[in-house]
């Protein structure tokens, strides 16, 4: 379910399309580590020219793999968009921000799998940061440039901002931690309002990942024995706190019919939970594929019982929230 909804993010909304760019270099970057590992054997033996070999090997993967995203969104969503003179948008308050959590997460993907490369590899921490650490921010800012000049769309300063705190999540604690102790995730469960909206929301299971915001759950995860050291505590186990709203039909607004057939009313809230997870990567393991599969599964908030906080001051428990 995880990797098949890859396909369907970007097909319809700029901020799924960030998304599925960034998981996609998860698995981009696990094959090209993995490329490198072989070649290891024969490996050269100035460290400085092979740093440079590695360096250069990773940007013409980045630099295809975003020319030919660029390509595909210039074909796909900006397709039916005329070219217009630049201008703004201003959609801070769109979609109760889960809009820009999604910036941010996509920012902090990018980055953290930059600075985790390089370092890997052996560049410095100041290089990893530099290059790698403020991928996030780079790799995002021409799709708010391309928005700017298209019709119906606008540059966004609110997605700026967020794109750059993906990338300052991951510095900022490299800096003062010298590691990634909080974790950004990302979950997502068909939401109840999906199958009330007559497919505004999507008409498939898959095509509601993109358009069900009410769906989104954004966390970020600590681990509990951090917080509270103690050697009984698994160094695995975290508390998690997300944030994502419900009742939403539409950006701004609610609609009230769609294709004809109308929508019912729906109060918009923000929700708050806090729940349990699983830092994937501090899980011992000598397993090689098992280290694949942790590593994909960095940004993957797993399925935990949960308590949830509603802006409207409900409180709710929840089993299993994902």
């Amino acid at each position: 379910m995880f990797l098949s909804s890859f396909d369907i993010f970007a097909q319809n909304h700029l901020n799924s399309v960030d998304l599925r760019v960034a998981l996609i270099w998860i698995i981009l970057l696990q094959l090209l580590s993995a490329s490198v590992d072989a070649q290891e054997a024969v490996a050269y033996t100035d460290s400085s020219k092979k740093q440079r070999t590695l360096f250069y090997r990773a940007s013409l993967y980045t630099g295809a793999y975003y020319a030919t995203s660029m390509v595909i969104m210039s074909k796909t969503w900006y397709k039916d968009r005329e070219l217009v003179p630049f201008h703004f948008y201003n959609d801070s308050k769109g979609y109760q921000q889960v809009d820009k959590f999604g910036h941010a997460f996509g920012g902090y993907v990018y980055s953290y799998i930059g600075h985790s490369y390089l370092k890997s590899r052996g560049f410095s921490q100041l290089e990893a940061l530099t290059i790698g650490g403020t991928l996030g921010f780079v790799l995002q800012a021409p799709i708010e440039i391309m928005d700017g000049i298209h019709e119906g769309y606008g540059f966004s300063w609110g997605d700026m901002v967020a794109n750059a705190s993906g990338s300052a999540l991951v510095i900022g604690q490299e800096l003062l931690f010298g590691e990634q102790i909080v974790k950004y995730k990302f979950s997502y469960w068909e939401s109840e309002y999906a199958s009330r909206a007559n497919g505004y929301l999507g008409k498939s299971t898959f095509d509601r990942v993109l358009k069900d915001y009410n769906g989104h759950t954004y966390w970020l995860s600590v681990p509990i024995a951090k917080i509270f050291p103690n050697r009984r505590i698994p160094p695995w186990l975290c508390i998690s706190f997300g944030y994502g709203a419900n009742g939403m039909y539409g950006e701004f607004y609610n609609i009230s019919e769609y294709n004809g057939v109308s929508i019912p009313y729906a109060r918009r809230y923000r929700q708050y939970i806090v729940s349990l997870d699983i830092d994937w990567t501090k899980i011992p393991t000598q397993s090689k594929f098992l280290k694949v599969v942790f590593k994909g599964l960095t940004f993957v908030k797993f399925p935990f019982s949960a308590i949830e906080l509603t802006s409207s001051g409900q409180v709710k428990g929840h089993w299993i929230y994902y």
